[in-house]
């Protein structure tokens, strides 16, 4: 069993958003950076009608954005920089709800360093729907662009390690505990597939949870003792888990293509696959192919991300969009090594 997920487009429209730039010198912001978990709390703090999020600009900076001088003072005061944008978040999300139809074969995502919503379609969305989608998007005055994807958004069924269920191969994400009981967490779609998951030649566990459409996380409860489990993705340790921030560069780990690396284009995407609609994924421009499904999105020591699907592949390139690790975390009340 084969599932694939991926889209792109080609930029028909993009409106960049004049952005005046707020906050300390570039003195100050060289010797006391915000780092990116204190400034997405910060962006959080302001509300959603007084910040678009937050993204790593070419420099390695963080910037906050804002849509009024009261928050970008409020940023300046906390040592960080922040960026005057034209729509705040609610209204970017407020836009992606109306501009998502539910057809097939398009994602929603929010892009805070072009204030902009993105929709992706792939290579089935023709004729009518994608006139409409273009008509749309020309309505909303500069506040979406459409991008093309290559080839079809499918499923990855197939961190890091392969896993088996019946005739299908997936990739374990993360290794997890609740008190003195492990488990792995991997994509909801290759949960949905079997209950009885193998390293290909013992038996590792059954599963306990499965999510998939709406989310795509899956937990599977180890029943064997004769494997050694570990708290790593290959050789990097995991210690913790986070929410990545856009423009991060990321790494993830596949049975299929094993490690690979990009940047963070998204978050809170919309993909709207064959077998149904996911929402709040991380969009990225890591590539992945069928078999990766479940692996970990991570950077160092901080999972991220557990693979779901795209379009392209490792040797054109393409996207892939992630399941939120911590949203997984928090379902089943469970942690990472």
């Amino acid at each position: 069993m084969s599932i694939t997920r991926r889209v792109m487009l080609s930029a028909t429209a993009t409106t960049l958003v004049a952005g005046a730039f707020l906050g300390v010198s570039p003195a100050q912001a060289a010797q006391t950076p915000l780092a990116l978990d204190a400034a997405v709390t910060l962006a959080e703090s302001l509300g959603s009608d007084s910040s678009a999020g937050t993204y790593v600009d070419s420099s390695g900076a963080t910037i906050v954005t804002v849509t009024n001088a009261a928050a970008a003072a409020k940023v300046k005061a906390a040592g960080g920089q922040a960026r005057i944008v034209a729509r705040s978040a609610a209204e970017l999300s407020g836009l992606s709800t109306r501009l998502n139809t539910g057809v097939v074969g398009t994602t929603y995502s929010v892009d805070p360093v072009t204030n902009q919503v993105v929709v992706e379609v792939d290579s089935t969305v023709t004729g009518t729907k994608l006139a409409a989608l273009r008509s749309a998007v020309i309505a909303s005055k500069g506040g979406a662009r459409i991008e093309t994807m290559a080839g079809k958004l499918s499923l990855n069924i197939s961190g890091g390690d392969a896993i088996y269920t019946g005739g299908s191969r997936c990739s374990l994400g993360f290794n997890v505990r609740s008190g003195s009981t492990n488990y792995f967490l991997t994509a909801g779609h290759c949960t949905n597939a079997g209950s009885t998951w193998t390293n290909g030649s013992q038996t590792l566990g059954t599963r306990a949870g499965t999510s998939f459409p709406g989310n795509d996380y899956g937990i599977v409860r180890y029943t064997t003792t004769s494997v050694t489990i570990s708290g790593t993705v290959g050789s990097q340790d995991i210690t913790g888990a986070r929410t990545p921030s856009v423009g991060e560069t990321v790494n993830r780990r596949g049975s299929t293509t094993g490690t690979r690396s990009g940047q963070v284009l998204g978050l809170n995407s919309t993909v709207n696959y064959p077998q149904g609609s996911v929402s709040g994924m991380i969009r990225t421009s890591v590539c992945a192919q069928p078999g990766d499904s479940g692996g970990p999105l991570y950077r160092g020591t901080s999972a991220l991300g557990l693979t779901s699907g795209g379009s392209g592949n490792c040797t054109s390139g393409g996207t892939t969009y992630f399941q939120p690790v911590v949203e997984a975390l928090n379902a089943y009340g469970v942690s990472v090594w």
